[in-house]
């Protein structure tokens, strides 16, 4: 797959350099003025070039727009009888550079999913309320958000290898203060989240940066991808150490939240052993210092003709920056196809989030124990929508190129909507066949006399469900719950003096094969929240996963290009955080069925407006995109001022200025 024009070997080599921040008129080397043509022949054929591809359009939702700009030209078509010189040197020490590098996306991905079963028992631990837990999950994303922005500046202040060190000590420092965290501490538990959201702010911003300007242009894109690769590997990973600790009930989430901590070390101490950018270097006027570095990286003596388009590429870059963010913005809302384009990047990233796909990711484990699982069990199980995401991901990679931007896009709403409600379906049949009430204790606590059944029992903080297994009908007790161990314990006297004595005691679950909930209701409905939750993924990681990225990154013209996706991605973090913050909020207060069904109404809201305002962007040039965007009168303004501006002779159109 080709973007771009490949007819100057300098193209190959015009990578942002000296800017961490997003200017408007940054160069893109992703895209720059030219058409994507899908499939090339006469490229080299390998399973290298096949993941090289394949990688090449996927970026998860919380990297920064800057990558945009780092990323470099993905299959380009070199020439095979002029070799470069830096495709002759060594590549293990670039390899391992990156391995040391994209460690932070590792950690990324990790701390991502990892809350998803963590949270099953921290909740339990810290006596969590609803607030407690979204505002825990939430905190990290806040913080990454802004921690990004100043990673931002840094980048450019300090140096892209400094960043990265200052992400993986702050990432230690967060995961060694979430594993220490008193119980009866929670505001610490929340500090180190914060502490971490930091680590991933910066580690988002500088990593993909710093590797792409370390890596020989032959193999730039290759190096990029493995970063995005790292990030979903560190989210299925997590699934699997948080169902690995998910039966020590005392001490797992320590384990989950504190086992970040030893990657991150790793990290910090071989980037000692690393030499900075030399692009970095270069723009900072240090360029013997440029020099062995890079001769450091590609294992070769000579370097002077990478070190000269280097220089080249700074001095392009530096003059290319005219102008500061907020001015690009105002010229963009100025232009009309501009504003359009900029107005439908924002819609794509607004409603990539507000379809609920985090809360899949940061949830997963507590809708399948809302579900109906036990804890480990759903902890478990939370690795399904994780490995499908994974596994997904490959299949919209060539997918987008077949059927296109817009279809894909489409297709994926009408998968998410379907998932959406049968998990919707699959909650409200579970609720509407809740277990009854029907045993009956000799006292008169409110519990036992108050609730019909065990969905309005549970509702109740202070109460919870109890059932024998091997009855015919589900059926139980309504009894109080135990304010120390709500999970454990009940009550049937509501007094805690005499929980030893309760009929649900933990002492009582192996001889007596007594039940207790008081976060769910047995059903035998809870296959279709696995299913829901599998189709959701299904539907989203091929074409709403990608596909915001990839359009933004074609939509806007050059100028423009790092200011938009610069807006469209903060659109995306404030979706993300409305989402991530208001989920479980939403679970009390309209029922679990209701959320998903706003969910499913929100989507379908999305999907109806992209119908009219989402163009095919597929196989355009920049020039083509541009015009899809342009209002009939705009397009006859500019064609009438391009008239007065040339004029026509037998060689084709020239500047009447010049004559």
């Amino acid at each position: 797959m080709v973007f771009g024009k490949t007819d100057k070997s300098t193209e190959k080599e015009k990578l942002v350099s000296g800017s961490g921040k997003t200017k408007c008129g940054s160069a893109d080397p992703a895209d720059p003025d030219s058409d994507w043509s899908g499939p090339q022949t006469g490229l080299v054929s390998s399973w290298y070039t096949f993941i090289t591809d394949l990688y090449d359009r996927r970026l998860l939702i919380f990297l920064h727009p800057t990558i945009f700009q780092a990323k470099p030209n993905m299959g380009e078509k070199l020439d095979m009888e002029e070799k470069r010189p830096d495709e002759s040197g060594s590549k293990f020490y670039v390899i391992v550079l990156t391995m040391f590098a994209t460690i932070g996306g590792l950690l990324f991905g990790y701390d991502t999913g990892i809350i998803s079963g963590s949270m099953l028992l921290i909740r339990d631990d810290f006596q969590l309320s609803e607030i407690w837990q979204s505002a825990i999950v939430s905190s990290t994303i806040g913080a990454a958000a802004v921690f990004s922005l100043i990673a931002g500046v840094l980048v450019d202040k300090i140096g892209r290898k400094k960043v990265i060190m200052m992400a993986s000590f702050i990432f230690t420092a967060g995961a060694i203060l979430m594993a220490v965290s008193p119980v009866d501490k929670k505001e610490i538990l929340l500090i180190g989240r914060l502490i971490v959201g930091a680590g991933i702010g910066f580690a988002s911003m500088s990593v993909p940066v710093y590797v792409a300007e370390a890596a020989p242009s032959h193999i730039r894109g290759s190096l990029v991808t493995v970063n995005q690769l790292f990030i979903t590997v560190g989210i299925l990973l997590s699934s699997i150490i948080a169902g690995a600790f998910s039966t020590d009930k005392e001490n797992g989430w320590r384990y989950m939240l504190g086992i970040a901590g030893v990657p991150s070390v790793i990290q910090f101490f071989g980037f000692f052993f690393l030499p900075e950018s030399p692009r970095w270097l270069v723009g900072q006027g240090r360029v013997d210092e440029a020099r062995k570095a890079l001769k450091k990286i590609r294992g070769l003596d000579n370097v002077d003709r990478e070190m000269s388009e280097i220089e080249k590429s700074v001095e392009e870059t530096k003059e290319q920056n005219k102008y500061n963010m907020l001015q690009c913005f105002v010229l963009m809302v100025k232009t009309q196809p501009v504003r359009r384009a900029l107005v439908l990047g924002c819609t794509l990233q607004l409603f990539q989030q507000l379809c609920g796909i985090n809360t899949v990711i940061y949830y997963s484990g507590s809708i399948l124990r809302v579900s109906g699982f036990p804890s480990s069990l759903a902890i478990w199980l939370s690795c399904i929508p994780f490995t499908v995401n994974f596994l997904c991901t490959f299949i919209g990679i060539y997918a987008v190129e077949k059927a296109g931007r817009r279809v894909l896009t489409l297709l994926s709403f009408i998968g998410i909507i379907i998932a959406l409600i049968v998990l919707g379906a699959g909650f409200q049949l579970s609720e509407k066949n809740s277990p009854p009430i029907s045993l009956r204790l000799d006292n008169s606590s409110t519990c036992h006399t108050k609730y019909d059944s065990c969905n309005s029992c549970i509702k109740d903080e202070n109460c919870g469900f109890c059932w024998q297994e091997g009855m015919e009908s589900t059926a139980g007790w309504c009894l109080h719950v135990y304010k120390d161990h709500p999970e454990r314990y009940a009550m049937p006297e509501g007094n805690t003096t005499h929980y030893n004595e309760s009929l649900c005691n933990a002492t009582n679950y192996d001889t007596e094969k007594y039940n207790w909930a008081n976060d769910f209701c047995p059903t035998d409905y809870s296959w279709m929240a696995v299913l829901g939750l599998a189709l959701f993924v299904i539907a989203f990681a091929p074409g709403l996963g990608p596909n915001p990225w990839t359009i933004n990154s074609e939509i806007y013209p050059l100028w423009a290009r790092g200011t938009g996706t610069s807006l469209a991605t903060c659109v995306n973090w404030i979706g993300n955080l409305i989402v991530s913050f208001t989920f479980l909020l939403l679970l009390k207060t309209i029922t679990t069925y209701g959320t998903f069904y706003l969910f499913c109404g929100i989507s379908f809201l999305g999907m109806s407006i992209l119908f009219f305002i989402l163009p095919e962007t597929k196989n355009k040039t920049l020039e083509e995109v541009e015009e899809l965007f342009m209002s009939k009168e705009y397009k006859a303004k500019r064609e009438e001022e391009q008239k007065k501006k040339y004029q026509y002779d037998n060689s084709g159109y020239v500047d009447s200025s010049k004559m």
